[in-house]
């Protein structure tokens, strides 16, 4: 067998690469702007600016209508046909490139905000738009569902490949506070738009700004640095395989699952990642405050993903600790997380049901003026900074797995896939007015289930460093076999290292 070196597998230097080219990387303004986290950054402010703002709309609750039942349905067809996309989506990443994925993917949410702001120019006798108009925004979630599971694969190939090991989660960091702050910001709009009113609806104005910078977004792409010039910062090149071809591109797909099916171990924490947002935005935020309290709400949970995602990667990313016992350490903060923060949702729910709800007029509900908002946006805020660690770790438990972009981009399909099929059924659940107790008890049953099956996932597959026998999709030949090391790695080199 041949020998090697930690440099030939990139053991630590994060690259995963079968051939890894030590590079010096440029000076100046050249080096600043292809810098590996200036790129995620970028990639940050691609987010900013397109799912951000969804997010901030979907946080004020029923994408900032006061009949929450068509954005229901609307997330429905979103996360549905998200869902399909998904899970191709790593194929079609590595065929089109992560760059043209990205900008293809980004162009859904300008339609999706059209969508809504038609529900406001047609609002119809109830309030929920005209049958035309609900049927155009139900069809533009349903287009923004195959967008997005392009865009949302293309970052995790490039967030997750771009730094070396011991910088995963630091990255992860830098893209989840630039991604937040769109929907922090886009909030903020939302409240300023709509201070002077306690009406179920955010009004066009809001809308159209809206429309106007996920159009911005949309264009940052054209501008990012191609992936295959990228150099990490120890002087090492992205991995990028040449193209094989469809079928091949397809088949890894198998490949991935079949030879690393620990990856099945995260599908739980998949599934659960989106399906807490029904209860959270819809059934809490959604129905207990009037438009600008909602407005505020979604702009401090925004903000407090900030503060997750920091306490994550400063967890999971610690010096002098293995990444082993990094692992173990974010899970176990995880896990009290959820009880604490799901603990708490339990006692708030208890006091209200769909029905007694309904009987209160959308202007008076909660404002943030009234006493009872304290303690209650204080859930709101622990939600938030619940709902970054999760990502955060399921995007770090991925990286701990594989430093290629190809794998990489197949596991981020799996994860965004099952992530919007629990989506699909939460919001559709919603739609179908399940009680509310129900749902939360459905959505703290999931969260603790994910990180239980998770568990064992940890302590059976995450390794202080990645090795060339871990990177399958790195090896596989151009007809869709899998390479031996020994064809990978020239001989000749230098002796093995030990634990590589």
């Amino acid at each position: 067998m041949a020998t090697v070196n930690e440099k030939d597998i990139g053991s630590d230097d994060g690259s995963g690469s079968a051939h890894p080219e030590y590079t010096e990387r440029p000076k100046g303004f050249r080096g600043f702007y292809s810098h590996p986290s200036v790129q995620v950054a970028m990639l940050g402010l691609v987010c900013f600016m397109c799912p951000g703002l969804f997010n901030s709309l979907s946080g004020i609750g029923g994408g900032g209508q006061e009949n929450e039942v068509t954005g229901a349905n609307t997330n429905v067809a979103l996360y549905s046909t998200f869902a399909i996309m998904a899970f191709f989506a790593g194929s079609v990443n590595n065929v089109l490139g992560s760059r043209l994925t990205l900008q293809l993917g980004s162009l859904g949410y300008c339609l999706y905000i059209a969508g809504f702001l038609s529900l406001n120019l047609h609002p119809g006798a109830d309030g929920s738009g005209t049958k035309a108009a609900k049927s155009f925004c139900i069809a533009t979630g349903a287009i923004l569902g195959l967008c997005a599971g392009l865009l949302w694969t293309a970052q995790g190939s490039i967030m997750l490949a771009y730094p070396t090991e011991q910088t995963k989660a630091r990255y992860i960091a830098i893209f989840w506070v630039i991604f937040n702050l769109g929907g922090v910001v886009g909030s903020a709009v939302a409240f300023g738009q709509n201070f002077h009113t306690k009406a179920g609806s955010v009004n066009n104005g809001t809308y159209i700004v809206f429309l106007v910078l996920t159009l911005v977004g949309a264009t940052i792409p054209m501008f990012m640095v191609d992936p295959k010039k990228m150099i990490r910062t120890d002087g090492t090149r992205v991995s990028i395989a040449r193209h094989s071809g469809w079928k091949v591109e397809v088949w890894g797909l198998w490949v991935a699952l079949r030879t690393d099916p620990m990856i099945v171990l995260l599908f739980p924490m998949f599934f659960a990642s989106n399906w807490f947002y029904t209860w959270q935005f819809n059934e809490y935020n959604g129905v207990l405050f009037n438009i600008r309290t909602r407005s505020l709400d979604s702009m401090l949970y925004w903000s407090s993903q900030i503060v997750g995602s920091l306490i994550m990667a400063t967890v999971l990313d610690k010096k002098n600790v293995s990444r082993r016992t990094r692992a173990f350490t974010g899970w176990g903060i995880t896990m009290v997380m959820v009880m604490v923060c799901h603990g708490w949702a339990y006692h708030y729910q208890k006091s209200y049901t769909r029905e007694s709800i309904a009987a209160i007029a959308a202007t008076d509900r909660i404002d943030f003026s009234d006493k009872q908002y304290v303690g209650k946006i204080f859930l709101y805020i622990f939600f938030g900074i619940l709902d970054a660690m999760w990502q955060t770790s399921v995007y770090w438990m991925m990286g701990a797995m594989s430093n290629d972009p190809k794998k990489l981009a197949y596991f981020t399909g799996f994860y965004k896939s099952i992530q919007s099929a629990g989506a699909a059924g939460s919001w559709r659940a919603d739609a179908v007015l399940v009680p509310f107790m129900n749902m939360l008890a459905a959505t703290w049953a999931l969260c603790a289930a994910g990180l239980l099956f998770a568990l064992p996932m940890i302590y059976l597959r995450v390794k202080d460093h990645t090795e060339l026998e871990d990177e399958t999709i790195a090896r596989l030949g151009e007809h869709g076999e899998i390479l031996p090391v020994e064809e990978i790695v020239p001989h000749g080199n230098v002796e093995q290292k030990d634990g590589v």
